[in-house]
């Protein structure tokens, strides 16, 4: 399902050249939203979006790979910055292979890791190769 189907209040109706989409979108809308790579294979889909309260920035999209009808799932913080939106396809891009995502530090439903640590946020954006500039989740 693509965001323009969970979208129940219109706003990527651009049909008459009004809405936001695709420079402003509902997180609510990008929930359950898939993610490929650029091999066009389907890597997972977007569980939660990771907002830091201190800049009001988007820090992370978590990521659900693997597993089967949510059983055996891993979970996988990916930076923002590392995903790309694909408006014709209606899907994101992680340019990442599925044996990269597969070796990614990742973490189980019941597990999740400290996200304000600096060291930890300095693992994930070194990673992805998706660095912040966003000073506050640094500090």
């Amino acid at each position: 399902m693509s965001y323009t189907d969970r979208d129940t209040l219109g706003m990527y109706d651009n049909s008459a050249g009004k809405g936001p989409g695709p420079e402003l979108m509902g997180a609510d809308t990008l929930l359950g939203e898939d993610v490929y790579n650029r091999q066009d294979e389907q890597l997972g889909d977007i569980k939660e979006i990771m907002l830091d309260m201190r800049s009001g920035n988007v820090a992370y999209a978590v990521l659900s790979f693997g597993g089967f009808l949510g059983m055996g799932e891993k979970l996988f913080a990916v930076p923002w910055k590392a995903l790309t939106l694909d408006t014709v396809n209606k899907r994101f891009i992680l340019d990442a292979t599925k044996e990269k995502l597969e070796n990614a530090p990742g973490f189980d439903n019941d597990e999740w890791p400290d996200m304000a640590d600096p060291g930890w946020i300095n693992q994930i954006e070194t990673y992805y190769g998706a660095p912040s500039t966003d000073a506050s989740l640094r500090s």
